[in-house]
């Protein structure tokens, strides 16, 4: 049953979490919810590592969240193109032509996985009485986790949708469904810091276990969430506190050498690595029939070999940068490289049985061009450039264009298309420019209409000029069967 976007809670119980190659070995099953189910610590796990895999794949026949992270992220960027197979639906997208019938802006897997943080919240602390083996400590890292989770979810919908619906309670039954209206986006960012603040002294620094500390929250991963939050709502000194935090931790370093593409993509769980998704041989990904050439419903854009990357036409041994053909994409066909491929160079595809590539919320790589981004904008150019350099010095990057270190204008585009280089269909480009675009109440526009002007046909271009300089259209419109159900929702201004 539904009413809105509320969800009857079904608890994704796992299995055995210690005993396979990564650290949810999911085998997922529905529960029962109520007094019957909050009586056992091993319970109140089983519900936690269900937010962890709602978040791989839905539970209720829709896409996998993880889809829905890469085309919000990437889909009306600059970054790919649709290919043969892609849907009109992904089309539309590209073209900014969105419609509120649009099945790309069906929110619903996204509440639903917020209502399991919420029941964790709720249900979990009632076990501290039932169980005596339970801890205080261990309720508190529960809800921590959720707690995070939760403001994840919640700072994606309000990038992608602006105002939303705050739901911060669980709906357990028939008699917990309430209808909710839209908070302002400004409430919903002060929700997920004062979540982030409350969980981050009850997370744990390590698991003891590699895995576990990639693929689970720690108090590292909600540090880097609050980062982006803090970067996202203009507070800079802020940003580079919680950078700091991490960076001074001494535990995360960039990948160097020729390990880049196998270690961080391929094997996933590097040293960069601060929190990701665990995809394995249980678990695959959604992104085998996205990616590969005989089912390709995305590639990557033609002028980002040259435009982004660089080509070398000066040198004997042209300089390559590692981050660019092979490694994210394959130029020969302009494939997205970094979920299929199986090596860096551009040959052996994954099979479907292999897609268990990670997907990748946060690394370290970020951590730096964030503080770079924040102390930039606090009028430290030169400052900013040292950590830039430290990314492309990893990278081997070439030098498309000079740097200035002395002009925070200047810095600001370059550590820009430095975001683009390095992060490249990890869902972060449609964020970065809106984020640059709307900076100081959308003083410079210019990187949007810059973006827009690659990624849309020239055709097309003037009416989605004339869309972008209403920054209402940088939202998405609700989905049109959460406005029919909830009379308590209006749609967003632009799609009315």
């Amino acid at each position: 049953m539904k009413k809105g976007f509320i969800y009857i809670l079904t608890i994704i119980a796992a299995g055995q979490l210690g005993s396979c190659k990564k650290w949810l070995d999911l085998k997922p099953q529905d529960g029962i919810v109520g007094d019957k189910f909050w009586q056992t610590k091993e319970q109140v796990e089983s519900a936690v590592t269900g937010i962890y895999a709602s978040m791989m794949g839905s539970t209720n026949n829709d896409r996998a969240l993880t889809e829905y992270f890469f085309i919000w992220g990437e889909g009306r960027g600059d970054m790919v193109t649709p290919a043969f197979r892609a849907s009109q639906d992904e089309q539309d997208m590209v073209n900014l032509n969105m419609l509120a019938t649009n099945s790309f802006v069906n929110w619903r897997s996204f509440y639903q996985s917020i209502n399991y943080c919420n029941t964790v919240i709720a249900g979990a602390p009632a076990v501290l009485q039932r169980d005596n083996t339970y801890t205080q400590e261990q309720l508190n890292r529960g809800i921590a986790e959720a707690k995070t989770l939760r403001a994840l979810l919640y700072f994606y919908l309000v990038r992608s949708f602006g105002d939303v619906p705050l739901k911060l309670t669980a709906t357990q039954s028939d008699q917990d469904l309430i209808v909710v209206g839209k908070s302002s986006k400004d409430s919903v960012l002060q929700q997920i810091v004062a979540d982030l603040k409350s969980a981050e002294p009850d997370l744990p620094l390590t698991y003891n276990n590699a895995n576990k500390d990639k693929g689970r929250v720690t108090r590292y991963t909600a540090e880097a969430i609050l980062a982006d939050v803090y970067l996202w709502m203009e507070k800079y000194t802020d940003c580079v506190t919680q950078c700091d935090k991490i960076i001074n931790s001494g535990n995360f370093g960039l990948v160097t050498g020729d390990n880049f593409f196998f270690s961080i993509f391929y094997n996933g769980n590097s040293a960069e690595s601060i929190f990701e998704l665990q995809y394995d041989a249980q678990k695959l990904n959604p992104f085998f029939s996205m990616h590969v050439p005989a089912s390709k419903r995305w590639g990557a854009a033609a002028h980002i070999g040259e435009q982004v990357y660089g080509i070398d036409l000066v040198n004997t041994v042209p300089q390559v940068d590692k981050r660019g053909d092979k490694a994210s994409f394959r130029g020969t066909d302009f494939t997205i490289w970094k979920y299929v491929g199986a090596d860096n160079t551009g040959d052996v595809m994954r099979s479907l049985e292999q897609s268990y590539a990670h997907w990748i919320f946060y690394r370290y790589a970020e951590i730096l061009l964030m503080k770079a981004e924040a102390i930039n904008q606090l009028d430290q150019p030169l400052e900013a450039s040292r950590l830039v350099k430290t990314i492309r010095n990893r990278a081997n990057a070439l030098e498309l264009k000079p740097m200035d270190s002395t002009n925070k204008s200047a810095m600001t585009a370059f550590i820009l298309e430095e975001r683009q280089r390095e992060f490249a269909f990890e869902g972060k480009r449609w964020y970065d420019v809106l984020r640059t675009s709307k900076r100081n109440n959308y003083i410079d526009m210019s990187s949007m209409l810059a973006m827009a002007a690659i990624s849309i046909p020239a055709d097309r271009q003037q009416v989605a000029f004339g869309k972008l300089k209403d920054k209402n259209s940088h939202y998405l419109p609700i989905y049109y069967t959460e406005i029919q159900t909830n009379k308590l929702l209006e749609q967003n201004p632009f799609y009315k």
